[in-house]
Order: C-alpha cells, then structure tokens, then sequence
C-alpha cells in the first residue's frame, strides 16, 4: 500500500504545475551541464519542487542527456513533465519577435518589452546614447531607419544594445547589396533610408513604391516641397490621417514647411522600399492622392492632379 501511495505521489507531482514567483523566472543552462545542477537550478527558481525527483524520471525515461543549454523564460506555471520539456525543445531557450516593416523607433521598443525583453524606457535610452549610437557608425539622427524590419530570434538574456545592435547588423547586410547601385545613383546610404521610410510609410502596394519614389525624386530635383503627410505626423509624434492643423504645426520633419528631405527616417524600411528609394520609375508624377483603398492615383500636373482629387472626392475614379 505504502509503494502505491508513493508511485501515486510521484506521478502526481511530476504531472502538476508548480506555482511560479509573481516575475516569473529565468533559468540558464550551460553547454554539458549535469541535469543534477539543472534540476537544483529550477527549484531555487521555483519552477519544480523536486530536484531529485525530476532528475530520477528523466534518467528512467532516458532524458537526461537530451537537454539543450541556453536561457530558459518560465512565465507560467509548468509541470514537471511540461518544464523537461522545455528543456529539450530546440527553439524554447529563443524568443521570436516580428518587426514589421515600416515599424518606428518607438512601437519596435514596445514589440520588444511587451515579449519580455525589458522595458520600452530602457530600450529608448539605448536609441538616444551618443556613445551607442558613435560605436554603431550611425547618424546623428539616431537608430530609426536602421532597424532592419524581420523576424528575430534573440535569446531572453539579450541586452537592448544587443538587440538594436543586432538589427542594425542586419540591415548593414541588407544596405551592402544596395551598394553598387546606390553609388550609381548618386545617393548617399542616408538619404537613401531617409527616402525610404517615406515610401514605406506612403504606400503598402508592392506595385507603388517605385511611382512614389519617382514623385519625390521629382521634386527634389525641381525644388519642390515633398509635402509627405506622415513627415508632419512624425513631427509632431502622431499617427494616422493628419488634419490641415497637423499639417502646418512646425517641425523639421514636416516637409509641408521643409523643402528636401527632413533630417532623418520616420520609420524603418524593409529592402523593397530601400530599393525604390534608388531606383525611381522613369515617369514625370509630380503628384499622388489616396484612394482610399491602399492604391493612389498619380499626375504629372497640378490640374490632373486636382481632377484626379475632385473625381475621388465624389467617389469617381474613371481616369477621365
């Protein structure tokens, strides 16, 4: 009676979940490390309750070689069973962030600290340290631009200046295949980021993104303003359709004020967009409006274009 009351305890431990501390907990695990120390690793964290018990089951079942080392985030309470697991999973010890393209500064700090990876304020005095920003060969105007928009995997332990260190890697990979072709177009790696994240943060078509790019190189090349709605937004730290109000509030980035580019990037751009910042489409818009529908209509003329407006406005888009 006593063996089955024992065997039933044991089965009935390894199979409930332990309650975890109110921060939950984050265990290391070293390459070859016995699961002896492992095991008293979790208890002191409060992830299982016994060491020796989760160490006898696995050596009975043959796991206790099959642990993979790396650092391990408990965020909710496991079993036993569950946490030997984990420990054998081959991509448990990472966590995968998706940045999407066109992302700023400050919504990647919050994709960031809302997987656990610190908090948004830390992840911002990263982006705002000189020193940071000096090591890394970066503008002045800071790390936004940079961060090259995919999906990551960076283990829990990873500092903010691993992580942006790590992104801006990534995209001085993505940049040096640009490189050649950038030089042929007389663009600077700046001004070509710069342009980008326009373009990113005007179009989402695939199809647009070099019309857009022609626009404002357009312009630029005769003096005119590029007059980018989300500039202005970006300037005054808002987000959405801006009002006549937002598009006249003072600002360096507002380029309704602003002739030429604003001082930085208003977004990270993904490598579509970097490749249409220098590779505009050989035609003469000078113009585009919204329809509304995640496309533009584009003139080369300010009466074409306030046709085009007039005829959208009445929901009308007959290119007449």
């Amino acid at each position: 009676m006593t063996l089955v009351l024992g065997v039933y305890w044991c089965w009935s431990d390894l199979n409930t979940p332990v309650a975890l501390p109110p921060e939950g907990a984050v265990v290391s695990v070293a390459q070859g490390e016995p699961l002896r120390v492992i095991g008293a690793r979790l208890e002191a964290a409060g992830v299982i309750r016994h060491a020796l018990l989760l160490r006898v089951w696995a050596r009975w079942q043959g796991l206790d070689r099959l642990v993979r080392s790396g650092e391990y985030r408990f965020a909710q309470p496991l079993s036993p069973v569950d946490v030997l697991a984990m420990l054998r999973s081959p991509s448990a010890a990472l966590h995968r962030v998706t940045i999407p393209e066109g992302s700023t500064l400050s919504q990647i700090a919050s994709l960031f600290a809302g997987a656990g990876f610190g908090g948004v304020d830390q992840f911002l005095c990263v982006a705002h340290d000189a020193d940071f920003l000096a090591r890394l060969d970066l503008p002045t105007s800071g790390l936004e631009g940079y961060l090259f928009p995919e999906t990551y995997t960076f283990a829990w332990s990873m500092s903010p200046e691993q992580i942006f260190a790590a992104m801006v890697e990534r995209f001085r990979a993505q940049a040096g295949g640009l490189r050649v072709r950038r030089m042929q177009a007389g663009t600077s790696e700046e001004d070509m980021v710069i342009l980008a994240s326009l373009i990113e943060k005007e179009t989402g078509a695939a199809t647009e993104r070099a019309l857009i790019s022609a626009v404002f190189h357009n312009r630029l090349r005769i003096g005119m303003p590029l007059q980018s709605d989300p500039t202005a937004m970006y300037g005054r730290g808002g987000h959405g359709a801006p009002t006549h109000v937002d598009l006249s509030v003072e600002s360096p980035y507002n380029t309704y004020l602003h002739a030429g580019l604003p001082p930085g990037p208003i977004c990270n751009p993904g490598l579509a967009a970097l490749e249409a910042a220098i590779t505009p489409a050989a035609v003469p818009y000078l113009y585009f409006v919204s329809r509304k529908d995640g496309t533009h209509a584009f003139s080369s003329s300010l009466e074409e274009h306030n046709r085009a407006v007039a005829r959208l406005r009445h929901g009308r888009d007959d290119g007449s």
